[in-house]
């Protein structure tokens, strides 16, 4: 598994003999504790919750006092330690899921392969797929077994920082997820100035997604994507969003077109936009 699984496919996984660790990551940006609400409820049988914030997200101001964004990385240490008690090692397969078109999967999937693991993937229509192929929630907790931290290495993707992002303005494709109101500056809902970084140009990432909410195919990505690249490199890419999160799925829609790996600027807009000496464009 690279990019996406079907729920099909997931389903006959999880009634094999080693069934993939299975990490729920719904969430809503506008009440933190929804996602979890709704995985108590009902779940896929084994899954784990993980939460935006707690899990998959580190401190937000370094120790100068600097704001990071509202979701910067975690730190790797504290990663790894959560990955373990979570039961995963080096081996292990891994499915994400979300009950919203895919976003927070996106982004545990990035992080996972951020850290070096190859076995992951984003289950295609997240739990309504899933129930579509048959698959029954269940409301019981598994706790899972720990094991030792996530092996150590040096990050996996590649990652770039507001001064360095600053310095290469205009020397190559930035891509925002956000939708169009936001990236023109017509609504700011949730940082503290409205508009885009300049030279950005929009992808939302819904766009990614077939009206049924699975991904489109490989195929219709590609041809997607492709002029937003610019005759690019998808390496020479930056990706952005609000906070570094939806992003992810622009990533994914990337990786699963065949296209590589772009870089991925996890502070967004919401970090860039707490500054005002950093531009900013609308419209």
């Amino acid at each position: 598994m690279k990019t996406l699984i079907c729920a099909s496919d997931l389903l006959a996984a999880t009634r094999g003999v080693n069934p993939p660790v299975l990490l729920d990551c719904s969430f809503d940006l506008t009440d933190a504790e929804a996602g979890e609400r709704a995985w108590r409820q009902g779940h896929l049988p084994r899954s784990q919750y993980v939460h935006l914030e707690r899990d998959l997200a580190g401190d937000k101001r370094d120790p100068s006092g600097r704001f990071l964004g509202r979701h910067p990385l975690p730190e790797r240490g504290t990663f790894s330690r959560r990955l373990g008690r979570l039961g995963i090692t080096a081996s292990s397969a891994v499915v994400c899921c979300d009950g919203q078109g895919g976003p927070y999967a996106s982004r545990a999937w990035w992080l996972l392969r951020w850290m070096g693991h190859a076995d992951v993937a984003v289950l295609d229509g997240g739990v309504a797929a899933w129930r579509e192929a048959g698959g029954e929630l269940v409301a019981d907790v598994t706790v899972p077994q720990a094991v030792a931290p996530y092996p150590s290495q040096a990050p996996a993707l590649p990652t770039i920082d507001a001064d360095t992002l600053l310095f290469r303005l205009g020397r190559g494709p930035l891509i925002d997820a956000r939708a169009g109101e936001r990236f023109r500056g017509e609504i700011e809902p949730l940082d503290p100035a409205a508009g885009h970084i300049p030279g950005a140009r929009q992808r939302f990432f819904k766009d990614n997604l077939a009206p049924d909410g699975r991904f489109k195919s490989a195929a219709a990505l590609r041809a997607e994507w492709q002029p937003l690249l610019a005759g690019h490199d998808a390496g020479q890419v930056v990706q952005q969003c609000g906070s570094g999160v939806t992003a992810c799925h622009n990533l994914l829609a990337l990786a699963h077109a065949g296209l590589g790996d772009s870089v991925l600027y996890p502070g967004s807009w919401s970090e860039w936009s707490a500054d005002p000496r950093r531009p900013r464009a609308q419209g």
